[in-house]
């Protein structure tokens, strides 16, 4: 045995650090590392650094006079990535066409910097003004021409829409993927890693070569879901995907290093990328990096190209500092700056249009041919969709072409699709059938859960292709671990992208209803992606498992009672709760069809598969988001209806029915609800059908049952009856076996029966 030592003495540490020097010392295992930063490199053919740095000049000009124009936007971060991004796009190693900017075989682009909208549109402005010179077929302003390109239908920007920035007639606030160039709209720092990670992971396991780009900043960094998303990138092995990140080490309120105090470096190093550092102003440093991070290193990492930048650069008093993030500069001294760029403006408040003509002024003819050169170079990567299409085929041999669209419910359903009538089965069963079975009709369909399959049962359905992992590229299921923002973001952008032959993905990422409010802000954007870009509109459902009090033993960290509130009001997409196994299929076929985004309702317990017939309505019923479950007698004897949405509910009350109607001495009507806003749809599509559900005369008689939150069964009630006849959990819950806790709210038979008599009192 060797010598004992006493760590705790800093004499013997000395000692053992001389002596064994490896015990102090940690190999890293990231990726590759090239620092370029002022290493001599000789000229690149085709890149004309002294040019680029002038088409540089005019893009800054030309966001600036689009910030002056709307005294609003984001100066810092646009100005300190002009380099990057002009580089980028005139190395030519992106697989673009501005004249058809969506083609499917292009490489995608992200902002996830999409607040530098000033420099995202100047960009844009750049490369369709020397279009627009060299002759090509656009036109600025007219709409639906037959000689010529919409200019709306390819999302062009001209110089001349820049004095419409801001204005709701003009270039956006931020990013949204209808203009060319980007692929996502984003704005909330942090996202853009994810949804970059959704659309390359689409890409790559479909056997696609398309890349994604990451127009990236420092600060959102800082934001936890970029952390799931680095994490990852490489643990799935999407090596697809280039992120130049502009360094200028400055948020909005101060310097990056007040958040992220360990080397910046770190935060990429360790989740395994390759590292490229630059001089984001360099333009040859810069084009040396995206060439080398277009080549790889054949490691199969991602890449990201850090950049060292000025935040602010050229802005004036706000150069290199945090302000220069959202502030725009006074009139004066706008001009003073554009003065300095070498643009003799006139200055007069409110004609930005005289600036920018100025500005213009100096793009000289063969500034515009080199412009056009450089992006026929991109265009010509380009492959033709039908040899994308033969790729694609050929990576997935053997598995369904269709995608969601194309599936239809059966007449009949298969037998693993139907639940026995009578019989207790968790509604997670019945997702988890059909899932599998919608794995094996198509090729584009994902799926998987917050670290959370065994219990919300998405395994089987993950099985069928598998989890995408290195060696598995091709997979179906994904491995999301605990982290539900990069899960909702990454699954709602794979949906929202059209691949080779038209086809689209769909996606079911899960978890447990108490923690989708995680999630509200990623399936916010996306649902704002939908709305801004419904030619790529994608169909997601995000699945709510374990709702309501069903959790019990948990206790009130994982009851689901409250989480409806937050997706019941965002536009695009709507609730579903299904009652039981039956009609849980029957929504998710619906919800297909109707290729609207969800979020599903499934319970963990066992619960009653309701018996149809004998007045009771088929299952199918459920899709009207409401129907009646029992009419009422009509004998002669008080009325009250009972709205009820929950599995577990309507079985407690069918439990005391008899009580109701024999002892005492009431005629009960029952309407089931599965989705309010699917039943407010059907009042305004079919009022005839929906007045029979429950018209608006019987209204004064309901009463609402929601094991939750009491507002999601508002629509359904009067007004005046709202605190006392709206009957629902108000309050958490205890920990314990999900029959005492129905106990504890007071939902068990013998508590939903005092609750209705005391709200007909």
């Amino acid at each position: 045995m060797g010598s004992m030592y006493n760590i705790l003495n800093q004499k013997e540490l000395n000692i053992l650090k001389k002596k064994e020097p490896q015990r102090f010392q940690y190999l890293t295992e990231g990726g590759f590392y090239l620092n370029l930063k002022g290493l001599p490199l000789k000229p690149i053919d085709g890149i004309e650094t002294e040019r680029i740095s002038h088409l540089s000049r005019i893009v800054r000009a030309l966001a600036f006079s689009a910030i002056n124009s709307a005294k609003s936007g984001h100066p810092g971060g646009s100005s300190s990535k002009v380099e990057q991004v002009l580089t980028l796009v005139l190395t030519g190693i992106m697989a673009f066409d501005p004249m058809d900017p969506k083609n499917p075989g292009r490489d995608r682009v992200v902002w996830s910097a999409g607040h530098c909208t000033p420099l995202f549109f100047a960009v844009l402005a750049l490369i369709y003004e020397s279009l627009r010179r060299q002759g090509h077929s656009i036109n600025p302003v007219r709409k639906g021409f037959s000689n010529g390109v919409d200019k709306e239908k390819i999302g062009a920007v001209f110089p001349e829409c820049l004095i419409r920035f801001r204005h709701c007639d003009g270039p956006t606030g931020h990013v949204e993927s209808h203009f060319a160039f980007a692929d996502a709209s984003t704005g909330c720092s942090g996202h853009g890693f994810s949804a970059s990670l959704g659309l390359a992971l689409l890409q790559k396991s479909c056997g696609l070569p398309s890349r994604v780009f990451v127009i990236a900043g420092d600060a959102e960094t800082e934001e936890g879901m970029s952390y799931e998303a680095r994490n990852i990138i490489n643990t799935l092995g999407i090596n697809n995907i280039i992120i130049s990140l502009d360094y200028n080490r400055f948020g909005i309120d101060g310097p990056v290093s007040e958040v992220i105090s360990s080397p910046y470096i770190n935060h990429w190093f360790g989740p395994g990328f390759n590292i490229i550092e630059t001089d984001g102003h360099n333009i040859l440093e810069l084009a040396y990096a995206y060439y080398k991070a277009d080549k790889g290193f054949d490691n199969g990492k991602a890449t990201v190209v850090i950049c060292h930048t000025i935040k602010g650069k050229c802005y004036g008093k706000l150069e290199d500092t945090c302000d220069s993030h959202g502030t725009p500069l006074l009139h004066a001294e706008y001009v003073e700056v554009m003065r300095k760029l070498g643009f003799d403006i006139p200055g007069i408040e409110g004609e930005a249009i005289k600036d920018i003509e100025v500005v213009l002024s100096s793009l000289k003819d063969e500034d515009v041919n080199y412009v056009v050169e450089r992006l026929e170079m991109g265009k010509k990567k380009i492959k033709p969709e039908n040899e994308l299409e033969e790729t694609m085929k050929k990576a997935l041999s053997g598995r369904p072409l269709q995608d969601f669209k194309q599936i239809k419910r059966p007449q009949t359903l298969p037998p693993e699709l139907v639940f026995p009538q009578g019989e207790k089965v968790a509604t997670r069963k019945a997702t988890e059938a059909f899932f599998k079975w919608l794995m094996g009709k198509t090729a584009f369909f994902y799926l998987g859960a917050g670290d959370l399959m065994k219990s919300i049962l998405t395994g089987e359905g993950e099985k069928v292709y598998g989890i995408i992992t290195k060696d598995n590229p091709l997979g179906r299921g994904i491995r999301f671990g605990i982290a539900e923002q990069n899960m909702a973001m990454l699954s709602t952008a794979l949906t929202q992208d059209v691949l080779p032959g038209g086809f689209q993905a769909m996606s079911v990422f899960a978890s447990y209803g108490v923690f989708t409010s995680i999630m509200s802000n990623p399936i916010r954007m996306a649902l704002i992606n939908n709305a801004v870009n419904p030619k790529m509109k994608g169909f997601f459902v995000m699945m709510a498992a374990h709702d309501g009090p069903e959790t019990g033993e948990d206790g009130p960290t994982h009851q689901g009672l409250f989480w409806m509130s937050l997706f019941n009001a965002y536009p695009g997409i709507k609730v579903y709760k299904p009652l039981d196994a039956n009609e849980t299929i029957e929504m998710l076929f619906y919800a297909m069809e109707k290729g609207e985004p969800i979020a599903l309702s499934v319970m963990r317990p066992q619960t009653l598969v309701f018996k149809r017939g004998n007045g009771i309505p088929e299952a199918r019923e459920a899709i009207n988001g409401a129907y009646v479950f029992k009419p009422f007698r009509e004998n002669g004897k008080r009325k009250i209806i009972l709205v009820i949405c929950g599995g577990q509910t309507m079985a407690n009350v069918l439990e005391i029915l008899p009580e109701l109607e024999e002892r005492e001495g009431l005629d009960v009507k029952i309407v089931a609800v599965t989705s309010p806003e699917l039943y407010e749809e059907l009042k305004e599509k079919d009022p005839q059908k929906a007045q029979a559900i429950l018209s608006d005369e019987e209204r004064q008689y309901v009463i609402t049952l929601h094991n939750g939150w009491p507002g999601f069964l508002y629509p359904f009630i009067l007004p005046p009856d709202y605190p006392k006849k709206a009957l629902g959990i108000k309050e958490f819950l205890k920990s314990g076996p999900p029959v005492e806790v129905y106990q504890a709210a007071g939902f068990d038979p013998k508590g939903i029966k005092e609750k209705i008599l005391k709200a007909i009192q």
